[in-house]
């Protein structure tokens, strides 16, 4: 039985190294199969970083928040050009939700150091301001025994790094991080699909993901026979993944190739055109394109998943 086993292991092996081969081909030829994509939701852990913006510690290790934590107040809407309504405390500060957080239950994951970057907003003294319902607000007992406070059942967060009222600094940090809308969900002025096309006036056609924010490629990576990405450790706090999305979830890109595939570090990542895809940290709105051109390794992505304005060789 035991060499049984080890057989059908090797068999598995194959068989799985056989369909990404099939499905990833070289830039500009190859097969034209389209491998599986993998679900829209990315998993715990984030990209690299435990997803909140700091390279320090674990988003789950167990430890107080910073001890001087500001009240909520009353809660507002204020009205943002690239978000629409955003939910801001007391204090006009921009609120947050985490994704590896739930809702149903509420329960927050965002401990340690991820409590330092993205403290935690007390429950105790909010109150709904105007265009906010009552009832959207709630608490959730953390593992520190403090009340946090929830909207639509999410935990409500501050960003450390936004330091004046209107701030959103914190706005998609590690692919999981989002402003808070009046009703809890994530706050995005029009709804885009989890990859589309942008029409940019200088590069042209450009792939950017649900949040408007262009996406790019690193010359450095393969995607043949499998694709393989050399942004590790330090280098994903400033070029997060981009999370897998479903075929159906996109908008003008090419399905060639059009996949997700998991990353040593078991985080799953994007592909168009079997090429490993990424967002920028240095863009803070959507449309910049900051990363372009960095390093002469990194360019945005063109629909068909070639690197726009790339050196050729």
């Amino acid at each position: 039985m035991r060499t049984s086993w080890r057989n059908a292991s090797l068999l598995a092996s194959a068989v799985a190294v056989l369909a990404l081969t099939t499905a990833c081909g070289q830039e500009g030829g190859g097969t034209q199969a389209v491998g599986q994509n993998v679900g829209a939701t990315a998993p715990a852990g984030g990209a690299g970083s435990a997803g909140y913006g700091t390279q320090a510690g674990d988003a789950k290790d167990e430890a107080s928040p910073p001890a001087e934590v500001e009240p909520a107040g009353k809660l507002a809407v204020t009205e943002n050009a690239e978000l629409g309504k955003v939910l801001t405390d007391g204090a006009g500060l921009t609120l947050y939700r985490f994704d590896d957080d739930t809702a149903e239950p509420p329960k927050s994951n965002c401990d340690g150091d991820c409590a330092k970057a993205w403290p935690p907003v007390p429950a105790d003294d909010a109150t709904a301001g105007a265009g906010i319902d009552k009832a959207m607000l709630g608490e959730v007992t953390r593992t520190d025994g403090t009340k946090q406070l929830t909207i639509g059942g999410w935990p409500a967060y501050r960003y450390a790094k936004d330091t004046e009222p209107g701030d959103v600094e914190g706005q998609a940090v590690g692919g999981k991080w989002y402003a808070l809308a009046p009703d809890g969900k994530k706050a995005k002025l029009s709804d885009l699909p989890g990859l589309s096309v942008r029409k940019d006036p200088e590069l042209g056609d450009v792939i950017v993901d649900h949040n408007g924010m262009t996406v790019y490629r690193f010359l450095k990576d393969k995607a043949w026979p499998k694709p393989v990405s050399a942004c590790k450790g330090a280098c994903l706090d400033k070029w997060p993944v981009v999370p897998p999305v479903a075929a159906g979830d996109t908008k003008g890109v090419q399905k060639k190739g059009l996949m997700g595939f998991t990353r040593p570090d078991g985080v799953k990542q994007q592909t168009v055109n079997c090429w490993p895809v990424y967002t920028f940290s240095g863009d803070k709105s959507p449309g910049d394109t900051n990363g372009q051109g960095v390093g002469g390794t990194w360019y945005a992505v063109a629909p068909d998943g070639k690197p726009v304005g790339a050196p050729k060789k």
